[in-house]
């Protein structure tokens, strides 16, 4: 029977049966040697006073284990225990084999004594038990004594670990102006030592930084404040260590320690308030719509939604024309343009604006009204502005038949700014590509330049500019728009050339042609054409025409028995009238060939030279006789030509050549009283230039163009202003591809008879040989200063040149 213990001795070995004995007596199941257990039942039949027990199967072995202490620092190896057989009579017969777990390595058996050693230090953490197996061997025959027993090494647990933060370091966020008690986190340790043994695993936790504010409770690990009132914007960070120590907080236990983070959110606990009661601010009156004036900021020492701030204007006379906004990065209020400020209307505006936190707690409440208020103050600078019109856009009416020079449209603007500056009008002429109209640069009265044909456009857009004389920068503009008005100036015609024809067995009476009629004017109640034949053929005995009243007519015969060899066509003429005011005509002509038909009446033949020819001459014959006339025609043509070009010698055409012109005057000019060339007086006195006596004309030139005002009619001359008629003139200049431009003026100093230089012709300077003196060209005055420098009639000293 196996028998395993720590017995060294026979005291040992008593100890053992006494305890054996005792345990049996308890009816204990279980048999201990040295802490070592025995298999239920096992213990009562060893010790039973019944004879009847022996009789059970006796085993030859006991089931054991074994108890060691960890981290054992001898030199020594460690004694563990002893296996010890029935058989074993202390001879050194029995040899004892150790195998298993560790065997060997860790653990090593005397295999005289059975003494067992542990040769490595062992570590409960690493492992808490070894499961190893012992046999007895016979040394001499190798044969086993007993069979292979099992048995248990277990680790007995010492405190060698300190208590460690698997989590650690804690981050954790508690609510500013918690109430105290508030749980924050909860920390936790844990011990590697054997929690079933002694104290080794028994944790206490308590705090080492971060009184008074928190407190940790030493059994559970949970942070708690510990201080009411906490503020956040005193002081947001806290950093809290926490240890926790073995053997239930004794003297000699390990201890272990952690960082917990603590930050205070923000709560709404502070109410927002302006830094500065009062904001001056500035715009310029020409900023626009929605541009930002300036930005008033109320101040939280909250964070995040509890800082958000809601901007309104709760009073002032600048309400409706600014209006305010938050940003939502900044929490600044913006002010802004709401409408088109003016300074001559208004120079400044005060607002009162209201700053408030839009997110409130209830709790909160009493520390005061979440809400600020403060005055704003805006000037508006005055700014060099352009010209508006009043209003900003025209519509014209006006009749294509107005004349030249007609004022249409008074077009209105005026400076806004104080200085009420000079405004000078003008045509955008892009917007005028054909120039058919012209504003007064002071009046600003539109006139026409050009006649104006509504068949040709029948709207003009227009813009008109108004620019200040003071800052020609500053130009505005309005839009016109022109409608022209139809008149009746176009007769109706017919829209195609109109060919019919006739047969020869026509009846009278009969449909020869339909036609109609076109008209370029538009008049409001339609167009209504009239139809009859010309004056000259009123008494047409081959055809007559009838209006049908739907602006057509019908062109019948007046008679049967037409004939190819007496007329093969005829020429009708139709008059066609419109119904405008004046009343509008025109002639059209209808040509209708004579034709000779078959019995249904479809053409067969409408060439009458069958009936015109000689029998003896063919069609041929006549087109070749026709074709040598017309070559002989040409080359007669040619040579005749030539010769004329080689007689006569080349000349340049004066308005083919695009060189300069070079001007001769043969004649030295009648001097200042010379003023027939051109009479300025015309230009100032349209009136009195044609009521006067007629015009004076230089008698050394002929006129090359005779006067334009002759063309201008007589209501436009007496009625109009001096720009109706130069614009007339310039049109009748414009329209008269023959004549100069004499729409500038130019002007000659003469020095002939009548000028007070006399003349300076040298026809006569040759009748005395004595030397002319020229000291009286010093009396001409400045004009004549140059000249006479060069005669040497100077009074000065004589130049070094």
């Amino acid at each position: 029977m196996w028998t395993f213990g720590r017995m060294s001795n026979a005291k040992s070995w008593l100890g053992l049966g006494m305890s054996l004995y005792f345990w049996g007596l308890m009816d204990l199941t279980t048999t201990v040697l040295s802490g070592t257990p025995t298999p239920p039942g096992e213990l009562e039949a060893l010790l039973s006073d019944n004879p009847q027990s022996h009789q059970r199967t006796k085993r030859s072995w006991v089931w054991n284990q074994f108890f060691v202490l960890e981290e054992y620092t001898g030199t020594d190896p460690l004694y563990v225990g002893k296996l010890h057989s029935d058989m074993d009579r202390g001879d050194g017969s029995i040899k004892y084999i150790l195998s298993g777990e560790g065997a060997g390595i860790v653990f090593t058996i005397d295999d005289t004594t059975g003494d067992i050693h542990a040769i490595q230090r062992l570590d409960r953490e690493e492992r808490a038990q070894y499961t190893l197996r012992a046999q007895a061997l016979d040394r001499r025959t190798g044969r086993p004594m007993e069979p292979e027993s099992e048995f248990i090494i277990k680790i007995q647990d010492i405190n060698d670990n300190e208590p460690k933060f698997l989590d650690g370091p804690y981050v954790a966020t508690v609510p500013e102006m918690s109430p105290v008690g508030t749980s924050v986190i909860q920390v936790t340790a844990t011990d590697a030592d054997d929690p079933t043994y002694g104290n080794s695993a028994r944790v206490v936790y308590s705090i080492l930084q971060g009184q008074p504010y928190f407190s940790v409770d030493s059994k559970t690990g949970v942070i708690r404040t510990a201080l009411m009132n906490m503020d956040r914007e005193a002081k947001e960070y806290y950093e809290v260590i926490i240890q926790a120590k073995d053997m239930g907080g004794q003297l000699g236990g390990l201890a272990g320690t952690t960082t917990v983070n603590i930050t205070l959110s923000d709560v709404n606990d502070n109410p927002p308030r302006f830094p500065q009661k009062h904001y001056q601010m500035s715009v310029l009156e020409s900023a626009p719509i929605s541009s930002t004036v300036g930005r008033v900021f109320a101040k939280d020492l909250d964070e995040g939604i509890n800082a958000e701030m809601k901007y309104t204007i709760v009073d002032g006379d600048g309400a409706d024309a600014f209006d305010i906004s938050t940003d939502p990065n900044f929490q600044v209020g913006i002010i802004t343009v709401k409408k088109p400020l003016s300074f001559e209307s208004k120079k400044s505006y005060t607002l009162k604006v209201e700053g408030a936190n839009p997110h409130l707690e209830m709790r909160f409440l009493n520390l005061g009204p979440f809400q600020d208020t403060t005055m704003v103050h805006i000037s508006v600078e005055d700014v060099d502005e352009p010209p508006i019109f009043e209003p900003g856009f025209y519509f014209v009416e006006v009749p294509e038949d107005v004349a030249i020079g007609t004022t249409i449209q008074i077009i209105s603007a005026k400076d806004p700014d104080v200085t009420n500056n000079s405004i000078r009008y003008s045509i955008d002429r892009s917007s005028d590509p054909g120039r058919f109209f012209y504003v007064d640069i002071t009046t600003g009265a539109l006139m026409t330049a050009r006649p104006l044909d509504r068949e040709e456009f029948s709207w003009h857009n227009i813009t008109v500019l108004a620019m200040e004389m003071n800052n020609p920068s500053q130009v505005g503009s309005v839009p016109v728009t022109i409608k022209v008005l139809d008149v009746n100036d176009n007769a109706p015609e017919f829209p195609r050339f109109y060919e019919a024809f006739v047969c020869e067995n026509a009846k009278a009476g009969q449909l020869i042609q339909t036609v109609s009629a076109v008209d370029q004017d538009d008049p409001r109640n339609g167009q209504h054409f009239y139809y009859s034949l010309a004056p000259e053929a009123a008494n047409n005995p081959n055809f007559t025409i009838r209006d049908n009243q739907d602006n057509t007519a019908r062109v019948l015969t007046r008679r049967s028995g037409f004939r190819q060899q007496e007329q093969s066509v005829f020429y009708l003429p139709i008059l066609i009238a419109d119904s405008g005011q004046p009343v509008l005509s025109s002639t059209g002509t209808l040509t209708i060939q004579v034709c000779s038909c078959d019995d249904d009446g479809h053409v067969m033949s409408c060439s009458p030279e069958a009936y015109m020819l000689p029998v003896s001459l063919s069609r041929g014959a006549l087109i070749a006789i026709l074709a040598c006339v017309f070559v002989l025609l040409v080359l007669v043509l040619l040579i005749l030509s030539m010769r004329r070009h080689r007689k006569q010698p080349y000349i340049i055409d004066d308005e083919e050549n695009i060189h300069e012109n070079i001007v001769r005057y043969d004649d030295e000019g009648g001097g200042e009283e010379d003023t027939e060339a051109f009479d300025i007086a015309a230009m100032w006195n349209p009136r009195e230039a044609q009521a006067g006596a007629a015009p004076k004309t230089r008698q050394d030139m002929l006129p090359e163009i005779e006067s334009l005002s002759r063309y201008v009619p007589q209501s436009c001359a007496v009625n109009s202003t001096v720009h109706s008629y130069v614009l007339a003139k310039l049109y009748e200049a414009d329209m008269d591809l023959w004549a100069p431009p004499f729409d500038s003026l130019q002007t000659y100093m003469f020095e002939g008879d009548g000028s007070v230089a006399g003349s300076l012709s040298s026809l006569q300077s040759a009748t005395s040989d004595s030397e002319q003196s020229f000291d009286f060209l010093t009396d001409w005055g400045p004009r004549f200063r140059k000249l006479a420098e060069l005669y040497g009639a100077s009074e000065g000293p004589a130049p070094l040149w």
